[in-house]
């Protein structure tokens, strides 16, 4: 037998020993990241965007982790095992290492299969879980059944809800300088700085501005959605149970965008019907002197931005109160 034979023989098994270092990390590390980090990862499980939300990032997260720990094995075992100084093998190093057509092919195939699966997985959330809870413009792609009607039912009046129905609850969310406000087509279209919704209930946000461009974010609804001037930018969620949550403007507005914040709530059923019912009640009058409802209004029309558009020759919507800027004489 040749020295060259004699030496491959008595060289360990390299890759046995990562592979078997490897996969035991992998599984300790995986096993403690998903009993004590997964179920707290942002943003939290209110709804149910939110709970798919962190389960897809729990599911990345848990492919992420043996490929990081995979270079971490394979630079750790390189340094201690073929050092220069403690045991340099030409069969390692140099052209041994760059032509070697498995560790090339094992490593396109495995990257490219990682990819593809993450693509593909991508994809399907996206469609299965409403755009996850993204903005989808005027057209939603991805809506949930009973959506689209209910949201022509809120436009002409005849949308309706109460406790234990399917029905989709339309919520208008109106970005301004520098704050949000909130209209229930449902409810008479009365207007209220509250946002406050009924668990177990499909929501569509339905988003837009009075002047500038706004981003409505309630982070623990994993809901976020641009809000643009003349435009419905709608946004899906499935609230659970009740709980609190926080709405910023993500999305630089001026001066006072950062204060440009509130608090909402999910509330059982019953509590959120008292609620709604009660404030268009008690709104009536101030609700009567809002613009008719729709998805978007015109800037002009309400006074958007201390007034600083033309209101040119439009018909106020209310004769009460005065919309607008006026031209100059």
């Amino acid at each position: 037998m040749s020295n060259q034979s004699t030496n491959a023989a008595n060289q360990p098994h390299h890759l046995r020993k990562m592979a078997t270092i490897w996969i035991i990390l992998s599984i300790v590390v995986d096993v403690l990241f998903s009993i004590f980090v997964a179920p707290h990862v942002p943003p939290g499980r209110l709804t149910e965007t939110a709970a798919k939300n962190q389960d897809t990032f729990n599911v990345l997260m848990e492919m992420a982790i043996p490929v990081l720990l995979g270079v971490w094995v394979y630079l750790s075992y390189s340094l201690i095992v073929w050092g220069d100084k403690r045991n340099a093998s030409p069969a390692f190093s140099g052209d041994a290492a760059r032509t070697n057509k498995s560790a090339q092919v094992s490593w396109i195939v495995i990257t490219s299969v990682t990819v593809l699966f993450l693509a593909g997985y991508g994809s399907f959330a996206v469609i299965t879980e409403h755009g996850s809870g993204g903005g989808e413009g005027p057209n939603p792609a991805f809506a949930p059944s009973g959506a689209l009607k209910a949201e022509t039912a809120a436009l002409l009046g005849k949308a309706t809800w109460s406790p234990g129905s399917k029905n989709v609850l339309p919520v208008q969310v109106i970005g301004q300088q520098w704050k949000f406000t909130y209209r229930y087509p449902t409810f008479g279209g009365f207007e209220s700085s509250q946002l406050i919704i009924p668990a177990d209930t499909t929501i569509a946000f339905n988003v837009t501005s009075l002047d500038v461009i706004h981003s409505f974010w309630a982070y623990q609804l994993s809901v976020k959605a641009d809000a643009n001037p003349g435009v419905n930018n709608v946004a899906f969620t499935e609230t659970k149970n009740p709980g609190n949550f926080i709405v910023r403007c993500s999305e630089l507005c001026g001066i006072w965008h950062g204060s440009m914040y509130n608090s909402g709530k999910v509330e059982s059923q019953a509590d959120f019907e008292n609620w709604a019912t009660t404030t268009e009640a008690a709104n009536a009058a101030n609700t009567a002197l809002l613009p008719a409802f729709a998805w978007t209004y015109t800037p002009d029309a309400n006074g958007a931005a201390g007034g600083y558009y033309p209101d040119g020759n439009l018909t106020p919507y209310s004769t009460v109160e005065t919309y607008g800027a006026k031209q100059p004489s």
